[in-house]
């Protein structure tokens, strides 16, 4: 028998998201459907004949540690199906067609960094994409990180991008294009609370920096 070489199960639909971060790197896109694949490694970049693949919807407010947990769960039993179709003879790996491919490279503590100058929409793609890793976060006047966890697209559009609203119960950011309620948030050295917690605790509350201004 033939050996099939190394398995490898990629928590995407090859040939989409190639590369370390396809789950974080669906959610920012906005993507609605992402799954799983097992394949072939050969030399080049997740780009093996593949042997199976299953999909998953990627859900409103699915952050990346959701999805990695569903996938996880599917994709196990996605790689047993694979090496048991393997050892029995009755599956073959398909080549990879040469349409379609994209990529999904690692993303750094600065990719994570939000922009308040984009759409609401857009921020909060960028925050559960980057939760729990690496972390979404802003800048403070002071040059300090705030930790963003989820947060809450708002139809309020009256805050310049970068500007507080404090309420009673909640904080509210402006963005390029509406509003965005915080969720947890956590400053340098701090334990995470609720934004709202953490603008009453403060002296003021400070102005999140205006992206990469």
């Amino acid at each position: 028998m033939t050996q099939p070489g190394w398995i490898n199960l990629q928590f995407s639909v090859l040939t989409a998201r190639r590369g370390a971060a396809p789950v974080k790197r669906a959610i920012i896109a906005g993507d609605e459907i992402t799954g799983a694949s097992t394949f072939r490694i050969e030399e080049g970049l997740d780009t093996g004949p593949v042997f199976g693949t299953l999909t998953e919807t990627i859900r409103p407010r699915d952050t990346a540690g959701d999805l990695l947990d569903r996938l996880s769960v599917a994709g196990a039993e996605l790689l047993v199906r694979t090496l048991d179709a393997i050892e029995d003879g009755t599956i073959m790996a398909v080549p990879q067609p040469a349409e379609g491919v994209s990529h999904a490279p690692r993303l750094l503590p600065a990719d994570a960094k939000v922009d308040w100058r984009r759409p609401a929409f857009v921020v909060d793609r960028l925050v559960r994409g980057c939760t729990p890793a690496p972390g979404a976060w802003t800048s403070l006047p002071d040059g300090s990180r705030l930790g963003l966890g989820p947060v809450r697209p708002s139809e309020d559009s009256h805050l310049a991008p970068g500007e507080l609203e404090v309420r009673k119960d909640a904080v509210l950011v402006g963005t390029g294009g509406g509003a965005v309620v915080l969720g947890e948030v956590q400053p340098v050295g701090k334990r995470a609370m609720a934004g709202a917690d953490w603008a009453r605790g403060a002296r003021r509350a400070p102005r999140p920096g205006r992206g990469d201004q």
